[in-house]
C-alpha cells in the first residue's frame, strides 16, 4: 500500500510529539531536516517506510535511540497485570480462541500516534465493551482451519502493551495445534511504540514461541529491508498473521497464501482501502477487500 497524502499530517505531528516530549533543543534545524527529506519524497514508499525513515532523523537529533522506552515498559507492565483477568474472560467465553483474536485486536487500540492515541481509561472501555463488538470483515474460521494443518506461523507483532494479548491468542493457538512452531516477529530496533526483542522476551512470548526480529526500524514489515533470516522465514511459514495497521500497509499487496491481517481500523485511509468504517474490527485474508460498508 503506497503512501498517500492524507499520512503527512500524521508524519509532523509524530515529529513535534517527540520532540516536545523528549525536550529536544534546536528543534528548527529538527523540523528543517524533516521537511528537506519530505520534500523529496517517494509516494511509491509506503507509510511505514517512510515514518521509519524520519523517526530515524528524530533519534539522531536528539540522539536516543528509544525515545518511547518508557511508555513501552509501562504498558506491558499495565496489560501483563490484567492479563490473568483477560485470559478468565477468554476461557469462559463461548468460543476462547474467537474470543482471544478479538481481545488481540483490540489491544491493537494502544498506539501513540498523535492522530489517534487514547489515554489508558479510554483503553479499558473498550475490553469492558467487548461483548458488543462483532468482526466487520471476519474470516477468523478460514484462518482456523489453516492454523490447524499448518506446520510453521509467523505472528508479526505491532504495539507495546498489545503484544501481551497477542501472547493470549498465541497460547490459544498452541492449544489448537500443540506441534506448530510459532515464530514471533519485532522490528529490529526501536520505531514510536514498536514492540522489539526486549518487549517480546520481557512479557514471556519466548515461553510460546521463537523470537526473531526481522533486523529493520521501519514501522511495520517492509520485506526487502529485513534481514535475509526473517525473509526466508516469512516464504517459508504456512501461515502469516500480521497485527496492526502498519503491517496492513507495508503487506497488503503481497500475494502470498494464507497471509491474514489483524487490526483495528484507526483511520480514514485505511478504512477506505479496506472498505469499512473507521473502528472496525477485522480479520482478513490477503487479497479479499470489502467495497461496501
Amino acid at each position: 500500500m503506497k503512501m498517500h497524502d492524507e499520512c503527512l499530517p500524521c508524519l509532523v505531528n509524530q515529529v513535534v510529539r517527540v520532540a516536545k516530549m523528549t525536550e529536544a533543543t534546536h528543534t528548527n534545524r529538527l523540523y528543517q531536516r524533516v521537511f528537506q527529506y519530505l520534500s523529496q519524497l517517494d509516494f511509491t514508499e509506503s507509510n511505514p517506510e517512510i515514518i521509519g525513515a524520519t523517526f530515524r532523523l528524530l533519534k539522531e537529533h536528539i540522539g536516543n535511540d528509544d525515545p518511547y522506552n518508557q511508555l513501552r515498559q509501562y504498558y506491558n507492565q499495565l496489560f501483563l497485570k490484567e492479563q490473568s483477568f483477560f485470559e478468565q474472560k477468554i476461557d469462559s467465553s463461548y468460543n476462547p480462541l474467537i474470543e482471544a483474536m478479538k481481545y488481540a485486536i483490540i489491544g491493537n487500540i494502544i498506539d501513540f500516534n498523535p492522530m489517534h492515541n487514547q489515554n489508558v481509561e479510554d483503553i479499558m472501555k473498550w475490553f469492558e465493551k467487548i461483548d458488543t463488538y462483532q468482526f466487520t470483515i471476519d474470516d477468523s474460521e478460514q484462518c482456523i482451519c489453516d492454523l490447524k494443518k499448518a506446520k510453521m506461523l509467523l505472528y508479526l507483532g505491532d504495539n507495546c502493551g498489545e503484544i501481551c494479548l497477542d501472547l493470549l491468542l498465541i497460547k490459544k493457538i498452541k492449544e489448537l495445534n500443540p506441534q506448530l512452531h510459532i515464530y514471533f516477529g519485532v522490528r529490529g530496533s526501536a520505531v514510536v511504540n514498536d514492540s522489539i526483542e526486549e518487549d517480546a522476551y520481557f512479557v514471556g512470548m519466548d515461553k510460546y514461541a521463537d523470537i526473531i526480529s526481522n533486523g529493520d526500524d521501519s514501522l511495520g514489515t517492509i520485506l526487502p529491508r529485513t534481514s535475509l533470516e526473517f525473509q526466508q522465514i516469512y516464504h517459508q511459514a504456512d501461515v502469516v498473521i500480521c497485527k496492526g495497521q502498519a503491517n496492513y500497509e507495508s503487506l497488503s499487496e503481497d500475494l502470498k497464501q494464507s497471509l491474514y491481517f489483524l487490526l483495528m481500523v484507526k483511520c480514514d485511509v485505511i478504512a477506505k482501502d479496506i472498505g469499512v468504517k473507521q473502528k472496525s474490527l477485522v480479520c482478513l485474508k490477503s487479497r479479499q477487500k470489502n467495497t461496501k460498508f
